[in-house]
């Protein structure tokens, strides 16, 4: 994965209504962990810093956008342990979408059941603290 400023162009087409903005403790290797585990596309990526952080990485999962940087303290905004919310990934096939997550590395949290709601439903956690629920139609 190597896509910079020089490589794409300056901005990409936003996808969805409302854009999911993690932090993470490894923004390029978040990244690069979504796309073996949710089939993520990089649409962008700044370069990393001598750090080796990114402050901005913009991917394309399940035909939305996700955007991932890592921390900056000395710009107010330290590192929280991701808490209190989930990914929802709406899927039609979810058994090979959640295989392939947990063979990239998620941790079952919830396995796939029939839900009251009538549909299949699971929830993994990713190796960064992020927590992905999966719903299908239960066909």
């Amino acid at each position: 994965m190597t896509a910079t400023n020089e490589t794409q162009p300056a901005t990409m087409p936003v996808k969805g209504g409302v854009v999911a903005y993690l932090q993470v403790d490894g923004a390029m290797k978040a990244a690069e962990f979504y796309q073996r585990a949710f089939g993520a596309e990089l649409a962008i990526a700044h370069p990393v810093d001598d750090k080796g952080r990114t402050m901005h990485v913009h991917l394309y999962v399940n035909g939305s956008s996700v955007m991932l940087s890592d921390s900056y303290p000395e710009y107010g905004h330290p590192y929280e342990k991701a808490q209190g919310f989930s990914l929802l990934l709406p899927v039609e096939d979810i058994d090979s979408w959640w295989t392939r997550a947990v063979e990239a590395g998620c941790e079952v949290v919830m396995p796939v059941e029939v839900m009251f709601w009538g549909d299949r439903y699971g929830q993994l956690r990713d190796p960064f603290g992020v927590l992905w629920a999966m719903n299908a139609p239960n066909r």
